[in-house]
């Protein structure tokens, strides 16, 4: 193997910080009232997110300084573990029911959600796969067929919770690892209008899923039902200005905008800090995406390469679904912002991933 550098690429380990440090901030800025409403506690939000930074950084700095190679023996097992996982949600007593969607394993306000798991563990398992057999993935039954199934059946499987917006994620982020280990265009092209026929389907056979396709094409046909959270996010938005309303200084955040610590925690940053807060964060994610990119092209081996891009792919994608659906360009979905919303497992796993993003940099050509 080759001899690791002294350190991991330094940008994207500050702007990991960065905006783990800005996400404590804007998550009790956007909670507090929310918090005192429905626990008696300003500050409930806040703990929580301080709770899982610090495990999740402390998980960052343990996969920062394990060689990312060792994870490849453990993929198999690991995506076996996070299938076994995704059936045990949809069991009516083991699972448990938030926001609609069954979800979750854990106990009252704690738990796990083993679609995140699924994430990560079909990228580390994808990457083994395609660079062990990266010759055959011009073959479309012996080499892309295999991978587009185990894809599809992770994605069946979050649709049954139903959790369209993870699942979208675990797609995209898989279809690029796939794309970039060298799958023809015209196969991936092929199944993608397939793709795009079921997607319409699912949206087809969903009325919340239709009624948010017609709240996104027109959100004042239903202002005070399926058009609510984009007409709120904009009137958060709007008001924020150049400069914003000032930390804190929120009024969506008054019972007026649904999740403003979690899926709208981006209007709430829009409204108090304006544009130029915003546009900061924006360009801290853009230089994460870059220097992640960066290390996936000058990884020493197919393995790391793959790795780094799925990773990079899985932040990249939420971060646009997230600030798309905020600003009204996609319609509203359950999907947080990676390192800035308020989470449990999804942002200590985050940080385990950068973890793993920062370790294959050390190794970068």
């Amino acid at each position: 193997m080759v001899k690791a550098r002294s350190a991991p690429d330094v940008t994207m380990l500050l702007c990991t910080l960065m905006l783990l440090g800005i996400g404590v901030v804007m998550v009790y800025s956007a909670s507090a009232v929310l918090a005192f409403h429905e626990f008696g506690d300003y500050y409930y939000y806040l703990k929580r997110q301080l709770l899982f930074a610090v495990l999740g950084v402390v998980a960052m700095f343990i996969t920062m300084n394990v060689d990312y190679w060792v994870w490849k023996k453990y993929a198999k097992i690991g995506l076996i573990v996070c299938f076994i996982l995704l059936i045990a949600v949809l069991i009516p007593g083991i699972g448990v029911v938030r926001g609609g969607a069954r979800s979750w394993l854990g106990i009252a306000s704690f738990g796990i959600q083993p679609s995140e798991f699924m994430k990560i563990g079909m990228i580390l398992y994808l990457s083994k796969m395609l660079s062990e057999q990266q010759n055959k993935i011009t073959l479309f039954t012996k080499g892309l067929l295999p991978p587009l199934g185990l894809v599809g059946l992770a994605f069946g499987l979050i649709m049954l919770q139903p959790d369209l917006g993870t699942g979208v994620v675990l797609v995209g982020a898989t279809l690029l690892i796939i794309y970039t280990s060298g799958a023809r265009m015209l196969h991936l092209s092929s199944l993608g209008l397939l793709g795009l026929a079921g997607f319409v389907g699912l949206i087809a056979a969903a009325p919340y899923r239709l009624q948010r396709i017609t709240a996104f094409l027109d959100p004042w046909q239903d202002p005070l039902g399926a058009g609510y959270q984009s007409i709120q996010s904009l009137y958060a938005i709007g008001p924020g200005g150049l400069v914003g309303l000032g930390l804190g200084m929120s009024r969506q955040k008054y019972s007026y905008l649904p999740e403003p610590q979690t899926d709208f925690i981006f209007s709430i940053i829009a409204e108090e800090l304006g544009f130029i807060g915003g546009s900061f964060i924006l360009i801290l994610f853009m230089l994460l995406v870059w220097r992640g990119m960066r290390t996936a092209i000058t990884a020493p081996d197919t393995f790391g390469s793959l790795l780094a891009t799925g990773i990079v792919g899985m932040i990249a994608v939420q971060v646009i679904i997230n600030i798309g659906v905020v600003i009204g360009m996609f319609p509203v979905t359950g999907i947080t912002l990676p390192l800035i919303s308020a989470g449990g497992s999804s942002l200590t796993l985050m940080l385990t991933s950068l973890g793993i993003l920062l370790n294959i940099s050390r190794y970068a050509r």
